[in-house]
């Protein structure tokens, strides 16, 4: 297959494949089917690729071909390639034969793969009974086997158009799956903005404690863009922790170590007995998660949570004191996407605030417009923190009024990350939009960050003058009677008066 390749042709044909499960299970479900089938696809157009180069190279020596294909990326064993599957796409146990192809690729990169397809069975009866199944499954495969869907490198060249379908495909499945959506994913807009905002550098380790699919590490990952950053994260849903993984690797990011677990309960990101630490932190943690671990938050063995155990009811700031926790002792920056009331609610999250703040770490907070975030219409916050901070001001954005209006998601405009990400850069007062505090300041507001506190967007109405618009109200009325009379002349004269009246 040769021609220009259009990356919304491919994005199209990727979203028509799951026609074959809408109505049949869930798209928090089914987007780990497609998601999946992509990654086999790849892989295998990849392997397919380097070994026809291998075939030319070495005159069909296959013994030379085997060993140069042992030292990929991704070794795939006979059976377990996508044009193998295709070939089997009649068998009357499909979904077992796509199991066992799994397996046997996951068994051959045991250390980049293992667990990634644990999470998910083609052989299961969530799609339906073993015809329903087998027809779903051929006609995945039909899809899949579109000749537009050659992703061949050879075909593709340096274009990052896998990584960027599969990001579309993460990004369409959010906007399907309601309230389960934020489970996996930051509107793109967002993570933009908070890469933006901690300005990842060369040579940083840049950590999400709460991964979900990865888009949020990719984001910061790109900002250094030459490969020189070590990319950690950690999420608790196996299933999503599957997604970040194959994320990673289709964008190119071969480095990752991503743990499965929870971070809050089991930090799996520890060096001996100790909490690793990062020049970059960054999370879209849950908003206000219930049964966070709090009964077990005093005995934690990393001390976290000295400042303050936060309510059982709300672990925003379980999160943030893991994320405080894990930024480096001196050039650490953290960026962390909150719900409105961990500026303002006191009791435990107060004390917890309060300790922050006096510490002078927290260094902006960002206020943003609301219905940004799939399976939730309420407006959030960003809070920076950084160990680097030169003096105790702290900088307030609101930013909630600038955004594109959208049917279903509000969405941040690039002017509006543009604007927002050099008022940061900035630290100066704009009238309406940002204000520098003190530290003397919010203490004066018993440590109360709501921004509306700090940020005045009150304007004015206009003075509105009774008499003038008495004497245009007196005008319009002389001017309707003017109308009247002129009107009721010409039907006379029509001779329609009587008729009509």
């Amino acid at each position: 297959m040769t021609g220009k390749i259009n990356q919304n042709e491919i994005n199209a044909i990727l979203w028509k494949a799951c026609d074959t499960f809408r109505g049949t299970i869930d798209p928090s479900e089914y987007k780990n089917y497609i998601l999946v089938m992509l990654f086999v696809k790849y892989i295998s157009d990849v392997w397919q690729d380097h070994y026809d180069d291998y075939e030319s190279r070495f005159g069909g020596d296959e013994e030379k071909i085997r060993r140069r294909l042992e030292r990929e990326k991704f070794v795939l064993p006979a059976g377990s390639t996508f044009p193998a599957l295709y070939a089997q796409r009649n068998a009357t146990n499909l979904g077992e034969v796509i199991d066992v192809a799994l397996e046997a690729v996951e068994d051959a990169n045991v250390a980049k793969l293992r667990g990634v397809f644990r999470n998910i069975s083609f052989n299961s009866d969530n799609l339906g009974n073993t015809r329903q199944r087998n027809e779903r499954l051929k006609n995945l495969l039909n899809d899949f086997n579109d000749p537009r869907l050659d992703m061949r490198p050879s075909r593709i060249g340096n274009l990052d158009i896998i990584g960027n379908a599969y990001e579309y495909l993460i990004g369409k499945f959010a906007a399907d799956a309601g309230k389960k959506a934020g489970e996996f994913y930051t509107p793109p807009e967002v993570s933009e903005l908070l890469a933006r905002l901690v300005d990842p550098q060369p040579g940083d380790r840049i950590c999400d404690p709460a991964c979900g699919s990865g888009s949020l590490l990719i984001k910061c990952a790109q900002r250094v863009g030459d490969g020189n950053y070590s990319i950690y994260g950690q999420e608790s849903n196996g299933s999503t922790w599957a997604l970040a993984k194959m994320n990673m690797f289709l964008h190119d990011i071969s480095n990752a170590r991503l743990e499965w677990g929870d971070t809050l309960n089991e930090p799996r990101l520890v060096a001996g007995d100790r909490l690793m630490t990062f020049e970059v932190v960054v999370a879209n943690p849950p908003f206000s998660l219930d049964k966070w671990g709090a009964e077990r938050a005093a005995a934690d063995r990393y001390g976290r949570y000295w400042r303050g155990t936060p309510p059982r009811s709300k672990g925003d700031y379980a999160f943030i004191s893991h994320m405080i926790a894990t930024m480096d002792a001196t050039r650490g920056r953290v960026g962390v996407v909150v719900p409105h009331g961990v500026l303002f609610r006191g009791g435990a999250e107060g004390r917890i605030r309060r300790a922050l703040i006096e510490e002078n770490l927290l260094d902006a907070v960002v206020g943003l417009p609301p219905n940004l975030f799939y399976g939730t219409g309420i407006p959030a916050a960003i809070l920076i923190f950084r160990r680097d901070r030169a003096d105790d001001r702290v900088l307030f954005i609101d930013a909630s009024r600038e955004f594109e209006q959208g049917t279903n998601q509000n969405k941040l405009r690039p002017e509006d990350l543009s604007r927002i990400v050099a008022t940061y850069r900035a630290r100066e007062s704009v009238e309406r939009y940002a204000a520098v505090a003190t530290c003397e300041e919010i203490a004066a507001n018993d440590f109360n960050l709501n921004i509306p506190r700090y940020v005045d967007t009150y304007e004015s109405e206009p003075i509105i003058n009774l008499a003038e618009i008495q004497r245009e109200i007196a005008t319009i009325d002389r001017e309707l009677v003017n109308v009247q009379v002129h009107l009721e002349a010409n039907l006379e004269e029509l001779g329609l008066w009587e008729k009509l009246y």
